[in-house]
């Protein structure tokens, strides 16, 4: 198991929490002192109230929550952030409101969910052709739908 080191902010109510034993994802909260209101297509950049520290070779994918994404259109602006292991500033949650509603964000709601991941960096070694696969150069649906 990985150790994820977390420097609790002092507007910080809520720890990131894995919900159940089988969660991939812990759940982040907003750390915010009064509500957010979001219109229909508005933006915002939500503190979490922690910063973090992983060892070399993880990183940390900060994704939308099921829940929040369907129910009421809220997501991540960049649909996977990514915190690099040697950041050190607050996680903060890029979010936008895609519904036709508006939508507040309370103190202490759970905006995010944050995933561990062992990543590699790749050693680029330019070449002057690739190997053929059966798929080539077939994209963007190229592959079918069923």
């Amino acid at each position: 198991m990985v150790q994820l080191k977390i420097l609790r902010l002092e507007h910080n109510e809520v720890l990131p929490e894995y919900k159940t034993a089988g969660s991939s994802g812990m759940d982040l909260s907003a750390a915010i002192e009064k509500a957010i209101t979001l219109a229909p297509l508005e933006r915002c950049l939500v503190p979490t109230g922690i910063k973090i520290e992983l060892p070399l070779g993880y990183e940390a994918q900060i994704r939308a929550r099921s829940g929040l994404s369907i129910k009421h259109g809220i997501t991540l602006i960049n649909a996977v952030g990514t915190i690099d292991s040697d950041y050190r500033g607050e996680v903060c949650v890029p979010v936008v409101n895609l519904s036709n509603e508006v939508y507040t964000i309370l103190p202490g709601e759970r905006i995010a969910q944050m995933v561990i991941c062992k990543v590699e960096q790749a050693e680029i070694v330019v070449t002057e052709e690739l190997e053929d696969s059966k798929r080539g150069e077939g994209g963007f649906g190229s592959t079918g739908k069923a």
